[in-house]
């Protein structure tokens, strides 16, 4: 959470004491014409060794990036990452270079959740260790008491050059509606 404090002088013109105001806000950068950022801490693929600046990797071409609650939960083993599975040549007919699953988790479980669900080299499964890349795009919530901890909404962005196209996020934060890749694709 960001906080911005607009502090005046004490006193206007006519001798009139002024308040200061404090404005609260959470950054949202998955906006539409909005880049997605690079540099940020903790995203890993396969091991702790292998960093992923997402950033750097969409800043060039058509990708889609999609987020997740968590690796091995029912609706993402099932039929969330299995969708882009299944529309993956569709997509890159669609000029997709690859997409990107971020999930809260650390880099063993995406490791191991990538080889059961037999992913593909084009979508690569990316683990948001520290839940940077959610609250970069305002998506982390409080699923304590499912997950434990804090975790990312369920979303889809179109990305080209960087840039944010278009973002699916669902509205009950983690069902399979408008992000999937049955409506994504629908949006190229």
């Amino acid at each position: 959470m960001f906080s911005s404090l607009t502090a005046r002088s004490n006193l206007n013109n006519s001798g009139v004491k002024l308040a200061r105001s404090f404005k609260s806000f959470a950054p949202v950068l998955f906006n539409a014409g909005e880049s997605i950022p690079k540099g940020l801490p903790g995203l890993q693929e396969n091991s702790p060794g292998n960093q992923v600046d997402i950033g750097k990797e969409v800043s060039k071409g058509k990708y889609i990036i999609v987020g997740l609650p968590a690796a091995f939960s029912p609706a993402c083993s099932a039929s969330h990452v299995p969708g882009y599975i299944k529309y993956l040549s569709e997509l890159k007919s669609k000029g997709i270079k690859q997409v990107f699953v971020t999930t809260v988790n650390d880099s063993f479980v995406t490791a191991a959740w990538a080889k059961n669900l037999n992913t593909p080299d084009d979508i690569r499964i990316i683990a948001d260790t520290q839940g940077a890349f959610a609250k970069a795009g305002g998506h982390l919530f409080d699923s304590s008491k499912i997950f434990g901890n804090e975790r990312s909404v369920r979303f889809a962005a179109i990305v080209n050059d960087g840039k944010v196209v278009e973002e699916f996020e669902e509205p009950d934060k983690t069902g399979v509606d408008v992000s999937s890749a049955e409506n994504v694709l629908k949006h190229l």
